[in-house]
């Protein structure tokens, strides 16, 4: 994201801008001009995003800096971190916030559709489709696992190629 938009985008751009404040400052994230940098450009995607994909689109910030704001975003709730396959971590906005309990955090969980093609990791955000599905994992764990066991996640991915990949 630009820090100068052109004229026609300059009223989305704020927008995203401002409600990236909004959730620094709901999460009691000190609000810096990195961290908004990088919520805003989350908050504008469709797909979660790996760091060298954040780098290119935030040339202005230093590769350090990118981590650590994503590493306060991701442990403040506010990004929601996914490993792939290739050992890659993406970022997409999301979660329950900072102060969220286990519960919260578990709500928020949901099922990534990931492109084997060009490894683009895509969030399933089906609410009612990730709630039924992860109440019948925890009832399969709670039934084949031993005595004791708790869940405080759980971590699906479909595999496939993308709609850009597919027309290849």
């Amino acid at each position: 994201m630009s820090r100068t938009p052109s004229v026609s985008n300059e009223i989305s751009i704020e927008h995203v801008r401002a409600q990236a404040k909004e959730h620094l400052r709901l999460a009691l994230v000190r609000v810096t001009v990195a961290r908004i940098d990088v919520l805003s450009l989350l908050l504008a995607q469709q797909r979660a995003m790996s760091h060298t994909e954040l780098q290119e689109a935030l040339p202005q910030m230093d590769r350090v800096t990118l981590y650590r704001a994503l590493d306060c975003l991701a442990d403040a709730g506010l990004a929601h971190k996914i490993i792939g396959d290739d050992r890659v971590f993406r970022f997409r906005m999301g979660g329950a916030g900072h102060n969220a309990s286990v519960q919260d955090t578990m709500a928020h969980q949901h099922g990534h559709f990931q492109c084997t093609r060009c490894a683009k990791v895509f969030c399933l955000d089906q609410p009612q489709f990730s709630r039924d599905l992860q109440q019948q994992l925890g009832a399969t764990l709670a039934a084949t696992a031993q005595q004791g066991f708790a869940t405080h996640g759980i971590e699906l991915t479909i595999k496939g190629w993308c709609d850009l990949c597919n027309t290849r």
